[in-house]
């Protein structure tokens, strides 16, 4: 089943979207090929770093004043 794209007005700095139009140009794909790709990419990002975070949950935490007492304990600083 194919999804109807959907519209956005999306305001671009000048030279990203130069950017952008001159790397469409070069890869024979839209600029709505590339920032769909870019979108998606972020979000995958974001995906990947919220499990990292939920399987880290667990981890104690230690203050930032005692990480760097222990660095300086330990010959880091």
């Amino acid at each position: 089943m194919s999804e109807t794209p959907k519209r956005s007005t999306i305001y671009f700095d000048s030279e990203l979207h130069r950017a952008l139009r001159v790397k469409a140009a070069h890869t024979q794909r839209s600029v709505s090929e590339l920032v769909n790709d870019a979108v998606r990419l972020t979000l995958i990002e974001d995906q990947e770093d919220l499990a990292t975070f939920e399987d880290r949950s667990n981890e104690g935490t230690i203050s930032y004043e005692t990480l760097l007492n222990d660095l300086r304990a330990n010959g880091k600083l």
